[in-house]
Order: C-alpha cells, then structure tokens, then sequence
C-alpha cells in the first residue's frame, strides 16, 4: 500500500511517498492546471493512504481521491506545524513531514463533516456575508444623515424613516450614493428573507436544531449553526474544550505560580462566535440564571465582556444539550478533538468547506 504525504497548494502539491510492501520512495511535483494529478492517482492501486493538512481549496482533489478509492486523512495544521523542529520550511520538507507522522500514526487528523452538513454550512456563511453587507450600507446611509445634522431617535429601516432619508438634501454625487445604496439594500433585504426562511426550514427539520431552540435567546440560525459546527458533540470530553474549539477561552501566560490570563483566544469558527455574542444579549433578558452573570460582570469588567462571558457559558449549555440529544439518537461517536494517533479517521470524500 502506498502512504503519501501530500503538501496542498492551489496551483500544485508536493507529494513524498513510500511504497509499505517494496519500501520504494519518490519524491514529486505534481500539477494541477493539466491532469498531471489526475493521471498519477488514477494510475496508483485502489487503497493508497494520503494526508494532507485542512484547507479549503480542495474540493476537486477529495472527489478524485473518492473516485480512485484510495482514503484521505486531514491533519490540523497548526499541531502539524508545532510538531517540526528544525525552523526550516520548504515543500520538500513538509511533503516528508506529512508522510512520517503517516508512517508513526502521529498525523493529528480532524473531524470532517458530512456532504448534507458542508452545504448546510454555505447556507449559514452565505446568509451571514449578505447580513453583513446590508449592515455596511445601512452604517453608510447613517453617516449621510448625520452629515446633515440628522440624528433620528427611530430607526431610518421603517416606512416613516425611510421617507425622511429620501427627502434629505443633498448634494449632487452624495444624492447618487444615496440612490445606489438604498437600491443595494432594496435588493438585500429579499434575499436575506429568503435566506432565513431556507435556514428556519433546515432547523425544524433536524431534532438536534429543535432541542437547542429550547434554550432561551436561541433561535432557528444559532442552533443550526452550533450543530453544524460541533457535529458530534462526543469528541468533546467536557464543556471547557468546546469553549476553546470556538475561542472562546482565554489566552493564558503562566508560569512560576502566577495566572496570567487574557483577552479570549478567537482560535475558531468566527461566525459562530459572533452568533453565540448576539444570543447571549438575547439570553441574559430570558434566562434568569445568565441573567445574574452577566449583570455581574458588567457591573465589574463592563458590558462587552460580560457579553463574551455569557456568550461561552451559553455554548457550554448548548454542548450539553446537544450531547444529550444525540446520545438519545445513539449517535456513532467521533474521534475526541485534538487527539493523534488512535483518532485517526477516514474522511468523508466530498466538497470541502
């Protein structure tokens, strides 16, 4: 059986591999504007073991590999990265890399969601960038009507407000950005509705979404987006590294007896953790229990932080929730996140998120 160790680029990928049965090994570099890469692993036998670190250009590569037959292994790139000694980086030497902590069964694989799960994702991301926008060119049509000593104590988005920005007087060029951005946001607002109803949609349809609404300040997009991220809650021992899977922990400098922490790690999925913020402003006015926290900490460390502090203990009320939704399903469990060796997996052979 082949074993290669792959280092994925855009343009091309250099390989280093070893033949287990002849200990043959080669070393190449492998195209992929032509079929260079296509034709080297179609002609390989059926089975061949590639690694490679996570990224998010190779979709077309997973699906050749799944049509050849041969298994894929995504590896976390920083504990990739962190295990290298020697400060000297080239492609050569990451392809061997790779291959070496394939051959000891070191390679730090993750945890890869299913088809139906990375495109429920795109759903998510792509509502997430359109909110995004419409927030950007709302901020720019308030900043046109503060320019003209127009500070409204209602919001310009309803009928009334939105007659009092068009009858704004303006100059000539800023009339026309005017113009375009409310034809912008008139165009945005449709798609962002429909959006959230494909998202409301996919939510009901899935139990574990309809358990986690049950939490107050959580609705149909956090819920689907905490399960679409987590997927199997198992591979999380405990709630504290669910909190660190979302960057929501606190960096720590320690040493010598002293405790050194900081502000939160940011170390994972950005939408997410944004999410989880939004809820817990919601939250704290319906749970009584988070409620108490974050009047607390506000009154401490301000509101900011307090809002971050509820943020990570909502996620750890939802973690359990969840777990205990999908062991009532008898959900197959995952590799525990973070662990090499024996908690290398197959990965699904499908378009990377």
């Amino acid at each position: 059986m082949w074993i290669i160790g792959c280092d994925f680029h855009p343009r091309y990928q250099q390989i280093a591999a070893l033949n287990q049965a002849t200990k043959e090994f080669m070393e190449r570099r492998l195209s992929h504007e032509g079929k260079e890469a296509t034709i080297f692993y179609e002609s390989l036998p059926s089975g061949a073991l590639i690694g490679m670190e996570a990224t998010c250009t190779a979709q077309w590569f997973e699906r050749l590999l799944e049509r050849c037959g041969h298994t894929l292994r995504v590896g976390d790139a920083a504990q990739i990265r962190a295990s290298v000694v020697r400060k000297q980086k080239t492609d050569t030497r990451d392809a061997r890399h790779v291959l070496d902590l394939l051959v000891s069964d070191r390679f730090p694989s993750v945890w890869i969601p299913t088809p139906a799960e990375r495109d429920a994702r795109q759903l998510l991301l792509h509502r997430h960038t359109l909110v995004r926008w419409r927030t950007m060119v709302q901020n720019q049509l308030h900043a046109l009507a503060r320019n003209q000593g127009i500070l409204p104590h209602t919001t310009f988005w309803t009928r009334t407000g939105r007659q009092q920005l068009e009858s704004l007087a303006l100059d000539p060029w800023a009339a026309r950005r005017r113009q375009d951005l409310l034809a912008q946001l008139d165009q945005l607002n449709p798609q962002i509705e429909e959006l959230t109803r494909q998202v409301q949609q996919e939510a009901r349809r899935r139990a574990e979404s309809t358990a986690l609404m049950n939490q107050p300040g959580v609705g149909p997009i956090v819920s689907l987006a905490f399960v679409l991220t987590l997927g199997t809650a198992k591979r999380f021992p405990r709630g504290k590294q669910v909190a660190s899977y979302l960057g929501l922990n606190p960096t720590e400098h320690s040493s010598g007896g002293t405790q050194r922490l900081g502000h939160i790690s940011k170390q994972g999925n950005r939408m997410m953790r944004w999410l989880l913020v939004e809820a817990a402003y919601i939250a704290v006015r319906k749970d009584p229990q988070l409620a108490r926290v974050y009047k607390r900490l506000a009154f401490r460390r301000g509101r900011k932080i307090a809002a971050v502090a509820v943020a990570r203990k909502l996620a750890v009320k939802l973690y359990w929730r969840l777990r205990e939704v999908q062991e009532q399903q008898n959900v197959p469990p995952a590799p525990m996140q973070g662990r090499s060796g024996s908690g290398l997996v197959k990965a699904v052979s499908s378009p990377s998120v």
